[in-house]
């Protein structure tokens, strides 16, 4: 099963980049995006391809966040939402269950831009961690792809010295990701199948300067996945032959 997520930064616009062209030859089974930044009323026969079932969940606001899954067969149920308000009206939570395996798209807010939105960052994480805890307790077999927003190792930046202030790289973002994984035993899908001295292994680029043409990038997209399915990680990649968003793709492949 190839599971791939990636943050479109519009849908509309990796349309026209051709993201769907790409799609159909990229062998995936289940596809999650974030930041689809589209409504119901703006979706075309483009952004639903033959072949696929689609679940959108948009954000309240136009032209913002909001998550999508696509996949090869049709889920057993969808769920829209974490049942707080700060991740439900943004469209940020969508899951599909496919048996005992529930696959989620998660987009978690960027707090780069001002001390408030830092704060609503951390207010996200805060009511998101009880969630993981009780899908742990409860054995959930889970892949939570999404644009996590928090590199969590020096290996996983560019400038990790120039940004231990900044979000994304903060010391309480990172220690919240460790809780995750040392305290709930979440696993890194990515980090699981490559050592750690795969370095330079980044998923998202800022538009400003030379960042893209000098891989002076962030891994900051993940799949995260409950401990049961780390031994059927079997392929990992980061897609960037092509660009479609400043993200670049994050292909898993298990057998499952």
């Amino acid at each position: 099963m190839r599971v791939i997520s990636v943050n479109v930064n519009g849908l509309r616009s990796a349309t026209s980049k051709g993201f769907f062209d790409w799609l159909a030859s990229s062998d995936a089974d289940v596809v999650c995006l974030q930041e689809i930044r589209i409504q119901a009323h703006q979706l075309s026969f483009d952004h639903q391809p033959e072949g696929w079932h689609v679940s959108f969940f948009p954000a309240q606001k136009a032209g913002y966040a909001g998550t999508a899954i696509y996949s090869k067969q049709k889920p057993d149920r969808i769920h829209e939402g974490l049942g707080f308000e700060l991740c439900d009206t943004e469209g940020r939570f969508l899951a599909a269950d496919f048996g005992r395996l529930r696959i989620a798209s998660l987009y978690l807010p960027s707090g780069s831009s001002s001390e408030a939105a830092q704060a609503k960052k951390d207010a996200f994480l805060t009511a998101l961690l009880p969630l993981l805890r009780t899908w742990r307790a409860d054995n959930q077999s889970i892949i939570l792809c999404g644009d996590w927003n928090i590199a969590h190792k020096e290996i996983d930046l560019k400038n990790w010295r120039g940004n231990l202030k900044n979000s994304g790289f903060l010391p309480h973002e990172r220690a919240w990701l460790d809780t995750l994984f040392n305290e709930l035993g979440y696993v890194d899908a990515y980090r699981q199948h490559s050592p750690e001295s795969t370095a330079e292994c980044y998923t998202w680029w800022s538009n400003r300067g030379r960042a893209w043409e000098n891989n002076v990038g962030w891994r900051i997209d993940y799949q995260i996945i409950s401990p049961d399915l780390a031994a059927t990680i079997r392929h990992a990649s980061v897609y960037k032959n092509q660009r479609f968003s400043d993200h670049a793709p994050l292909i898993i492949d298990y057998v499952v």
